[in-house]
This record gives structure tokens, sequence and C-alpha cells, in this order.
């Protein structure tokens, strides 16, 4: 079936958000990404860098893989006066004098540079700590599909360094779909920042409702057009849509809670893969999501 050239925001970056974990976001950017990879090229961003899970859905050759360092302070305790400088700058309680000695918690780092600057003594330098890996690779079988994913070492709390960095690989002239952390942390906000577009997954539950009026004070804040997918659409009751409704919130797709749909999932088969008509209707809301953001753009 020939999809055609895309229409517009050729160069439009699509962020895929939910207010919950398990709400089918992932779900919804593997199938936006291979459909619209029928069209052109395409770039996944993974930026859940705590579990990356694009592999369920594509097998990437990841050809290029890159350690991401964090820069953190390094004390000379030989310079160092005990001033007290760097401690009363740090705004992230990352060092502390104690004992005659200034300390560095790098778990607390967020790498600002500041402490350096200062320091009168210049008994401060800056060395690298690894805080992840980022990995880049196309699909096989999909050529026109690239993929970068982050991976945060375990026990490593700053996510938000690692997804920027993840972000910064874009690739210029396609269209690139982020798939965004659960919640509404900073590394949420890292990831759908500079966003054209936020679309936010729910499920039609309480629970859903809840964390998706959450996300959506978030967006606001943030001031990018958003949209709602419903995922599980049947399952619950309506309050999710009297909600969007109230907000004038646009639902633009809904994908039913169906066992057969479960089961692609759980195998790891995209549902536009196993029922054609849907890669229509990714395409078609994606075409929808480009008329809004130039629309918001006029």
């Amino acid at each position: 079936m020939d999809y055609g050239p895309l229409k517009t925001g050729v160069h439009m970056l699509i962020s895929v958000a939910s207010g919950k974990g398990g709400t089918g976001k992932t779900t919804v950017t593997a199938n936006l990404v291979a459909s619209l990879s029928m069209r052109g090229d395409v770039h996944y961003l993974d930026c859940d860098v705590e579990e990356p899970d694009s592999h369920l859905f594509f097998d990437v050759d990841f050809q290029r893989k890159e350690t991401m360092n964090l820069l953190v302070p390094e004390i000379n305790q030989e310079k160092c006066t005990l001033c007290g400088e760097c401690v009363n700058h740090c705004a992230y309680n990352a060092l502390v004098l104690v004992s005659k000695k200034v300390m560095v918690f790098n778990e607390l780092c967020h790498g600002c540079g500041l402490c350096s600057m200062v320091c009168p003594e210049k008994a401060i330098s800056e060395v690298e700590r690894p805080i992840g890996l980022i990995e880049t690779g196309t699909v096989k079988g999909r050529e026109r599909i690239t993929i970068t994913q982050g991976l945060l070492n375990i026990g490593e709390a700053m996510a938000t360094p690692l997804i920027e960095a993840v972000k910064e690989r874009a690739i210029d002239g396609v269209p690139v779909i982020v798939d965004s952390p659960p919640g509404t942390s900073c590394p949420v906000i890292a990831s759908v920042d500079d966003s054209d577009f936020v679309l936010l997954v729910t499920e039609p539950t309480p629970f859903g409702l809840h964390d998706l009026q959450l996300a959506v004070e978030v967006v606001k804040k943030l001031g990018m057009p958003m949209g709602v997918v419903v995922n599980r659409d049947g399952m619950g009751n309506n309050d999710v849509y009297d909600y969007c409704e109230r907000e004038k919130i646009p639902v633009m797709m809904r994908i039913p809670f169906d066992r057969q749909i479960a089961e692609y999932y759980s195998r790891g088969k995209l549902l536009v893969d196993m029922r054609p008509e849907w890669a229509e209707r990714f395409l078609e809301m994606y075409d929808r999501i480009s008329e809004m953001v130039k629309e918001a753009k006029e």
C-alpha cells in the first residue's frame, strides 16, 4: 500500500508521554514510528532511560555506542582553605564541609560547574563521571527507522542529563518521536521540553484520569499543544472523555480494549503490522497533529 509522502511537519518533534506507567505509551510510540516509516525516514528517541524498551517491538542493530559523562567537582585539599564558598553556592547540597574537609556527593551533583567558578583559591577542578550509555542504530527490516536510546547506569539518580544528551542527537529534517518516561517529574519535563506537540496516553480508569490530569497541568505550564490517546477504550467509564471535553483537549485516537490486540503486544507484535488499517489511522493522527502545530505557530 502506498501511504504517500509526508504532508506537513517534516521537522516536527512529537513527545509521547503519560502520567503513569503501563498505559501503552511505548506501544503508541512504536506504532506511530512504524507507520511514519512507510512514508520516509523517522527518528525514534527512547528517553525512558531507566528502562528503554524499544527493543520489545523492533530488532535494532545498535552500531554506535557512546558513554555519557557528567562533570563533577574534584577538590584539591592542599589548596582548599575551607572558606565554604562552594558549599554555600551549591543549590543541590552536593558539597558539604565536614571535619575540616569539603566532601563531594557525586550522586547529588548536577554538573553545573558553579562551585569551580566561585572557588577563590581555584582548588576545584572538574572530572568526568560516567552516568550511562547512548546507543544509536537502525531497525533490521525497517531501515528507515533510526533509534537512539539512553541507558542509565544502575543506581544512578541523574536521568535528566542523559535524556538531554539523547535529544541532542535528533536527526534534522525527519519526524522525531520521543518516548518519554512515565510520570510528571524532572525527567519527563526534560524529555518533552521543546516539543512541537505532546501526545498523552491514558486509559479510561480512575487512576488513568488522575494521572492524566497531573500530566496535563505540566504540559500547560510548558505552554505546548497537546492531545490524548485513550488506550484500552471500553474497559472503564467516560470520565476521561468528559475531562478532555471540559479542558478542550482533543482525543486524537481510541485504541479498543481488545484481547487480540493485547496478545499482539505480549508477543512484541505491532498493531499496524497485524492490522494494516491501523497504520492509516496513525498516519491520519500524525497529519492532524501537523495541522494543529502549523495553526499554533501562525
